[in-house]
């Protein structure tokens, strides 16, 4: 069978639903214009009316020669210091984008944490568990869904610790 997935979804909705965890799609409008200027994070809370501290980008990098990804507020920078020693390595950057989109199997912009074609280690920023709920990438442009961060946790078995620089 594989891993297709429904007519509409994505590997992450696919993820989502055959886990059993409740969440809400919030598709939206992607206007290449207002990413180009913004990023695509904020333009997602902007287009949907979100308070930016709930809405997370899904960056990622390279921790000693291995990918991670890195989940943070969209109005965060990351700090590479510190997403290198959660991913329990000592140099870090932001990785190749074309090695990031063929390892997830998503393009920039689109990058989710959930259903990724080879699942990468992953670390949450702490701030995201002082939210009932926050939204990450739906696996494209234009779609986010909202999920409870404990079970973004569960699923893509991330660390939590501090990486969004202050």
């Amino acid at each position: 069978m594989g891993k297709k997935p429904a007519a509409g979804g994505t590997p992450a909705t696919t993820a989502l639903t055959r886990a059993g965890v409740p969440h809400t799609v919030h598709p939206y409008e992607h206007d290449a214009a207002v990413s180009a200027e913004v990023g695509y994070g904020l333009e997602a809370a902007h287009a949907l009316g979100i308070d930016p501290a709930r809405v997370y980008k899904t960056l990622v990098v390279e921790v000693d020669g291995a990918l991670g990804v890195a989940v943070l507020p969209v109005s965060a920078k990351l700090d590479l210091k510190a997403v290198g020693a959660a991913l329990g390595g000592k140099r870090a950057a932001m990785a190749d984008p074309v090695a990031a989109e063929r390892t997830t199997g998503y393009v920039r912009g689109g990058i989710s944490p959930l259903g990724q074609r080879k699942q990468l280690p992953t670390v949450i920023d702490s701030s995201a568990v002082e939210h009932p709920s926050i939204l990450v990438s739906g696996g494209r442009r234009g779609l986010d869904v909202e999920l409870a961060p404990a079970d973004l946790v569960s699923l893509t078995g991330a660390t939590v610790a501090s990486v969004a620089a202050s």
